[in-house]
């Protein structure tokens, strides 16, 4: 059965450069909403760092990715911070809000039979970024957050299968920026095996799958592909003895 996406050039949760996600994708992202940039997919740019300019967060009672909309251009309001987020552009077309918005509305009115899949690359620090995977976008409202209205997209972390066939992940199998901030500042930057500082990857100590958790920087640490791999090689599952 074809796959219904093309092989990701990533693994979820590769550190990346700018210029390594702009080559992956090939094209040159100068916003964090990009909408139906390819023909299957969407892109989102995030960041939850302290000073982010947009509040993005994690619910982890709901597991879902809860992604601030974007101001309005400089040339069209007078404080892009204190006007709405727009819905639509001055000559009345849509706004990447409004596309998004749009594309939520329909499958949330089951409009559509499946919800838009959007790809997901989050900023750790100037100039290092981590490909977070792909997402359902299942739903977008419009609050009030007390100074102005701001639109909120929620999208839950998805692992695609094949022709519409997806698995929804469970918030504690994807590390959060937090703790990623943490272990790259900890491990500086390079493999924590042989000090490399190319094809890195946040990886966890002791292996999800074994128990081991993502939700603290004490099991998460940096390795290069080539440790990552040798590591891959080492750990042996012991069958059950049935007696």
């Amino acid at each position: 059965m074809k796959s219904f996406f093309p092989k990701p050039t990533f693994k979820i949760d590769d550190i990346i450069s700018y210029v390594e996600l702009v080559a992956a994708e090939r094209i040159n992202l100068q916003k964090g909403m990009n909408f139906k940039i390819k023909p299957d997919y969407s892109i989102f740019l995030m960041s939850v760092r302290r000073n982010a300019p947009y509040t993005d967060e994690w619910d982890e009672s709901t597991n879902t990715l809860i992604y601030e909309g974007h101001d309005a251009y400089s040339n069209w309001v007078e404080n892009s911070k204190e006007a709405d987020q727009p819905l639509i552009t001055p000559s009345g077309s849509l706004t990447e809000n409004g596309k998004f918005f749009t594309a939520a509305q329909a499958y949330k009115m089951k409009l559509v039979e499946h919800p838009h899949k959007v790809k997901v690359y989050e900023k750790i620090q100037a100039g290092v970024w981590c490909y977070k995977g792909f997402f359902s976008l299942i739903d977008a409202t419009i609050i009030n957050n007390g100074v102005r209205n701001v639109f909120k997209f929620y999208l839950q972390p998805v692992e695609l299968k094949a022709l519409n066939k997806e698995i929804v992940l469970p918030h504690t199998r994807l590390i959060p920026t937090q703790v990623k901030v943490e272990v790259w500042a900890r491990d500086k930057g390079r493999c924590v095996k042989c000090g490399s500082i190319k094809n890195l990857h946040y990886d966890h100590d002791l292996p999800f799958s074994k128990g081991g958790t993502s939700l603290t920087a004490a099991n998460v640490r940096i390795l290069c592909m080539k440790c990552n791999i040798s590591k891959s090689n080492k750990i042996i599952t012991i069958p059950p003895i049935f007696t």
